[in-house]
């Protein structure tokens, strides 16, 4: 099976949030974009959140994400998964990105927002110890996965859960710890 690479970190210097995933799905890796699946949720929950127009061309969208505080990266590097279900990722072939490395090139970070259970444990037994040992005060939170197939949550009702975001880009903190 093949290994499949992730995309690089979109991240500046006024990075206030880092939403990281698991590893981009096929669609997103054909399309070499973060979030490319129609389905996913992501785009249209950042333009609610952040006012990031979902309709705008790939490389504006980012621009624009990145313009209100908000990177992007995942969790991991690489990986083997047949699919691009996140349950499918053969344990024992991850690599995982060097968010350590990262955080001094993201001063104003303010926290982590992990998209999805599969994210949020992949970042609690990889990153979040050497996060901590680094920058013990930067929080991070599971939040409900933006997928298709996360189908139990609506677009409201992701906004709803979603909040910490926002309040972390308006200055108000991001809440406690994930896991």
């Amino acid at each position: 099976m093949p290994v499949l690479n992730g995309f690089d970190a979109q991240v500046c210097a006024r990075t206030r949030v880092l939403v990281l995933g698991s590893m981009p799905g096929d669609a997103s890796l054909l399309a070499g974009q973060y979030y490319a699946h129609p389905r996913n949720r992501f785009w249209p929950l950042m333009q609610a959140l952040c006012g990031v127009d979902a309709g705008l061309v790939y490389p504006q969208r980012v621009q624009a994400l990145l313009a209100a505080g908000v990177g992007l990266w995942d969790v991991l590097a690489a990986c083997q998964r047949p699919g691009s279900l996140d349950a499918s990722i053969r344990r024992g072939s991850e690599i995982v990105v060097d968010l350590p490395g990262l955080l001094p090139h993201c001063p104003q970070l303010q926290l982590i927002a992990c998209n999805g259970k599969a994210a949020a444990t992949l970042y609690a037994r990889h990153l979040s110890g050497p996060v901590q040992q680094l920058r013990p005060d930067l929080p991070w939170l599971a939040l409900p996965s933006t997928s298709p197939a996360n189908a139990a949550f609506s677009l409201s009702r992701l906004q709803q859960q979603w909040q910490p975001l926002r309040a972390a880009l308006e200055g108000q903190g991001g809440g406690g710890t994930g896991g």
